[in-house]
């Protein structure tokens, strides 16, 4: 079974209090950002858990074999685009 970013977009979506979500990948190897006040105080393990949760039966079933998970704050992901822009 094939899964399509945009399948992981709206089941992430449907079930997470999400501000932005980026989803890109191809086959089975997915990058997932995800931006929400959810995140916040929570340990980077517990935002994985977070991410992964939804996606389990398509982890389970290999269709999704990688997942690349950032999952930041709002603040957290302002800072990070800042550091990303070209000088």
């Amino acid at each position: 079974m094939i899964v399509e970013p945009s399948e992981i977009k709206a089941i992430l979506e449907s079930t997470l209090a999400l501000e932005e979500l980026l989803v890109k990948g191809d086959g089975s190897h997915f990058e997932v950002i995800a931006v929400g006040d959810m995140f916040d105080g929570m340990s980077r393990v517990k935002k994985q858990q977070t991410i992964y949760g939804p996606l389990m039966e398509h982890i389970r079933t290999n269709a999704i074999h990688a997942l690349s998970i950032k999952a930041l704050t709002p603040a957290e992901w302002a800072r990070d685009k800042k550091l990303m822009q070209p000088l």
